[in-house]
């Protein structure tokens, strides 16, 4: 088939037309792959090697009570550590557990557990045993009620 010539394409490549050719025969043969090679006595399969397994951090019951939380009236004040009350930062107020513990903080009636550090003094109502951020608080779901029974832990360090 020849096509008309141009003045980008001279009248002599206008006349003839690449061959023809089917698609699997455009590509180039290889020969098989030679065996994989036998690994050296000092290698190590790694199919036989079981992942690390990450372990939570080890706890010390220390019993339950009643847990209650604070939150936007006391946001951004002092603690008693000194730092500032953060209603939005996993921390609870404990009478005697020094600062800094960090504590599992379980709601029985869910399941839900949550890991709080120690950053201030109270609870100062009657009856109570910690007192938690309001985050903390809502991620056990003891915000509706304003308070309840928990079961507290401290963490190993």
């Amino acid at each position: 088939m020849a096509l008309p010539a141009t003045a980008a394409q001279p009248e002599d490549r206008a006349r003839t037309s690449p061959p023809q050719t089917s698609f699997e025969a455009s590509f180039a043969r290889f020969e098989a792959l030679p065996p994989a090679p036998e690994p050296a006595g000092h290698v190590v399969d790694l199919a036989t090697i079981d992942a690390p397994v990450e372990m939570p951090p080890a706890a010390t019951p220390i019993g339950r009570g009643v847990a209650s939380y604070y939150g936007k009236r006391f946001h951004g004040r002092r603690t008693a550590n000194g730092e500032r009350f953060d209603m939005h930062a996993m921390t609870a107020a404990h009478r005697t557990l020094p600062f800094g513990t960090l504590v599992e903080v379980t709601n029985p009636g869910n399941g839900k557990t949550v890991t709080v550090r120690i950053n201030d003094r109270g609870p100062f109502a009657h009856g109570r045993t910690i007192d938690l951020s309001r985050a903390a608080a809502s991620e056990i779901g003891l915000i509706r009620r304003g308070h309840g029974m928990v079961e507290l832990a401290v963490l190993d360090q």
